[in-house]
């Protein structure tokens, strides 16, 4: 300790190593995390943007993902002191400090691939998922017009079916008229899209229920015994698809309710059900009928599928429609941009077939194209399977 005092330089060094050590460890490690999260994010990004280039000309989509990352960080410091260049020799010295951070990362890159994963890429998304995107706030006609392959509208006792595909001209114009409706409605706050109560009730003779099977009965029933009849009535609810209305769905009379519950019987889950009643807000133009999904490929190719082969165009509101705002009814369900060179201000550029694709990230729709772009990422991860890990952490330090 004497010894360190006689010199205040050593003194320093000695002090200020473990500090500069203990800071540099965690900005080395806060930058590598946002570094590789801004990564993976974008090779996603880029891998959706790829895909749809590919089903632009026909060609099969594939996905690879990130298993794995493993990043080592080695920290080496060293500490000393020279003599200062004036003064006395000896006497005066510097403190030196010398460092060096080696990085050896070890990313896992597999194919998504397999039964399991082309199964859950071509199944058509549940009722669910939309329902869970509907509450995060997205609007409804850019949910449906990604999600749902057509719209099955009940008229004067008869179903009419309207695709949504450019190239069928009055079933595209119908079913962006349809869900234009819904988001106007949407607008006024007055749009309801909640799972349906269900209701269902048996009746047992008295005499074929035990004492044990009444206790067992009451765990899963609401039991009311008739005299009368000398039977048991059983009552059991239970949550049922979604119903999308102009109206709160707890209001339903009991005879309301027991008719949509039987409706509800053919409906499937990947479809949802629409009840637009005369009174009740965009009650000028009253609808029902089902929407139905597409899988996550079918979203691909109808994204493909509109830089060439079926665009889009603009198709303007039903006369019945309440006002719409324009920015919510662009011609297009995500518009790209596709250039010989790097478009330019592109948030997200790729190459692919001699050609640059962007997402069209400008002018009066940017914010559009932008919840678009995000809505199809989070679709695909609520596609894509977990992928293989490798057992190994996923950041190290050695020190």
């Amino acid at each position: 300790m004497p010894i360190l005092w006689r010199h205040p330089s050593r003194f320093l060094c000695v002090c200020l190593l473990p500090l500069l050590y203990g800071c540099v460890s965690p900005v080395a490690l806060h930058r590598a995390v946002s570094a590789y999260d801004d990564a993976i994010t974008s090779a996603v990004s880029r891998q959706l943007l790829t895909n749809i280039a590919r089903a632009h000309h026909h060609q099969p989509i594939h996905f690879t993902g990130v298993s794995n990352v493993a990043a080592t960080f080695d920290f080496r410091f060293s500490a000393g002191a020279t003599p200062a260049l004036g003064g006395l020799a000896g006497q005066v010295l510097m403190p030196i400090f010398g460092g060096s951070v080696a990085e050896n990362p070890t990313i896992s890159i597999v194919p998504i691939e397999g039964e399991e994963f082309t199964r859950r890429l071509l199944t058509p998304f549940q009722q669910g998922k939309l329902m869970l995107l509907l509450r995060q706030r997205f609007d409804i006609d850019l949910l449906l017009r990604l999600m749902a392959q057509e719209v099955l509208v009940q008229e004067l006792g008869s179903v009419a079916t309207y695709r949504n595909r450019p190239s069928d001209a009055v079933g595209y114009e119908m079913f962006r008229k349809v869900v234009l409706h819904l988001s106007a409605i949407q607008d006024q706050n007055r749009l309801y899209a909640e799972p349906l109560n269900l209701e269902h009730s048996w009746v047992l003779p008295a005499a074929s229920v035990s004492a044990e099977g009444f206790q067992a009965l009451e765990k899963e029933f609401s039991v009311r015994y008739d005299r009368q009849d000398d039977a048991f009535t059983l009552h059991r609810k239970r949550q049922g698809p979604i119903l999308i209305t102009n109206y709160d769905p707890g209001m339903l009379s009991g005879t309301e309710r027991a008719q949509l519950a039987e409706e509800a019987k053919g409906w499937d889950v990947h479809d949802v059900a629409f009840d637009i009643r005369p009174d009740g807000a965009g009650g000028e133009w009253p609808m029902r009928g089902v929407f139905r999904l597409r899988s996550f490929h079918a979203i691909i190719s109808f994204l493909g599928r509109s830089l060439g082969d079926e665009p889009e165009y603009a198709v303007g509101k039903d006369p019945r429609t309440p006002p719409v705002i324009d920015d919510e009814n662009p011609a297009a369900t995500m518009e790209f941009v596709v250039e010989d060179a790097v478009p330019p201000d592109a948030d997200l550029s790729i190459r692919s077939h001699g050609r640059y694709y962007a997402l069209h990230a400008r002018g009066a729709h940017a914010r559009w194209n932008r919840d678009a772009f995000q809505m199809l990422y989070l679709l695909f991860q609520m596609t894509v399977t977990d992928l293989p890990r490798t057992g190994v952490p996923s950041i190290t330090i050695a020190k």
